[in-house]
């Protein structure tokens, strides 16, 4: 069994990607020997702002189709795994860390070596030498063995350490964040196939369905997007035509500080969201952002004709689903439009415009970002095409 934890400040869309870097490390193991990849409970995470929601011990299962996963990888979710193992334990953590001297000679090549740790770490030996920490909210779960790893490597090339250092029945690879694509980068079938196996929840996915109906006028039939079982789903550009409507993904909150210079003010997103729709000929706009409700309302204040949406969740959907289970209606909506504009840099976009890569929209209508009135030159995001 593979567990693998993520640093605690990454977010949701984020740790989607070193999901897909560790699931293609356990697709390689298993060429080899029998690994199946233990799904790490959700929560603690820093776009998760709801105070009033228990947001700790989640499951995969809220948000994505285990039985789509299980069609690229053998997976189980955290609880499960307990269970299989008959003791709340991990018999071997490797703390994934940098080399503290860089790169040699400034130059990247492959490497991993145990060395001490470099800084402080989440884990502590207890008096029964026991090492003690955070274990996904589930508090006596313990390690048997823990030593720090110094990483420079893709994460297909952990595959050999693995075989050759442990024997253990199960080991956590912590702070996965820090072993790269490397060779199934965007670029791969593999890291598709990977991408491609994280499908949504039907529940979200109903949800999002029913507000693009309602709202939007916006069918999987009309909009010639039905998904059907991905190993066999194979689009090709332009299949997809989307629904009658623009979508905008307009990241605000910690963005205003983090990348002031990349993100426009409300007017002057408004501003290009008219000349959007005015290009594409389309009267409904539905905004995916995490803007307060003034904002929003702002924003649509610059608008007399075209129709301006946002997701609203009930309290019983968020209190289900939780926040992540809401950005992903979002998403799944967003990736529905006719035309998607994103944020800069933003992982949430990323994920949008993968998504409508698999549905089969041409890459023109997909990879886009609004500017900000500092840019002299705003460049576009870059079209990471669909691979098979």
């Amino acid at each position: 069994y593979l567990v693998y934890d993520v640093n605690p400040g990454e977010g949701f869309n984020l740790r989607r990607d070193v999901f897909m870097r560790v699931a293609n490390l356990v697709k390689l193991l298993n060429e080899d020997e029998p690994w199946v990849l233990v799904l790490p409970p959700w929560g603690r995470l820093y776009h998760w702002k709801s105070q009033d929601l228990n947001q700790i011990k989640v499951k995969w299962s809220t948000f994505f189709d285990l039985a789509s996963l299980r069609e690229h990888i053998p997976v189980i979710e955290f609880e499960d795994y307990l269970t299989v193992m008959g003791e709340e334990v991990v018999e071997e953590i490797y703390y994934l860390q940098r080399y503290k001297e860089g790169w040699t000679n400034g130059k990247w090549e492959e490497k991993m070596d145990i060395r001490e740790c470099i800084d402080r770490v989440p884990y502590q030996k207890d008096d029964d030498g026991k090492w003690r920490g955070w274990f996904f909210g589930y508090e006596n779960v313990y390690a048997k063995k823990f030593a720090c790893l110094s990483v420079q490597s893709e994460a297909g090339n952990m595959k050999s350490f693995l075989m050759k250092n442990t024997t253990s029945r199960s080991v956590m690879l912590e702070r996965a964040e820090q072993v790269i694509h490397g060779q199934y980068s965007e670029f791969s079938s593999m890291f598709w196939i990977a991408r491609r196996s994280m499908v949504f929840a039907k529940h979200l996915r109903d949800i999002g369905d029913e507000f693009r109906k309602e709202y939007l006028d916006s069918t999987d039939e009309n909009d010639k997007t039905i998904l059907s079982k991905w190993p066999e789903m194979k689009k090709n550009h332009g299949d997809a035509k989307g629904g009658p409507y623009l979508s905008v993904h307009l990241r605000r909150k910690d963005y205003l500080y983090a990348h002031k210079e990349q993100v426009p003010s409300l007017k002057y997103a408004a501003k290009q969201i008219k000349e959007l729709l005015k290009k594409n000929k389309l009267k409904k706009v539905f905004i995916a952002s995490d803007c307060d409700e003034n904002d929003f309302e702002t924003l649509k204040g610059f608008f007399k004709k075209a129709e301006i949406y946002r997701y609203k969740p009930t309290q019983e959907i968020r209190e289900k689903y939780k926040d992540g289970g809401v950005a992903i209606i979002d998403q799944w909506i967003a990736a529905h439009a006719r035309h998607f504009v994103g944020t800069y840099v933003s992982t949430f976009s990323f994920r949008i415009q993968e998504e409508r890569e698999i549905l089969g929209f041409d890459p023109e209508t997909t990879f886009n970002r609004l500017c900000s009135e500092s840019e002299e030159e705003c460049e576009q995001p870059s079209k990471w095409k669909i691979v098979y």
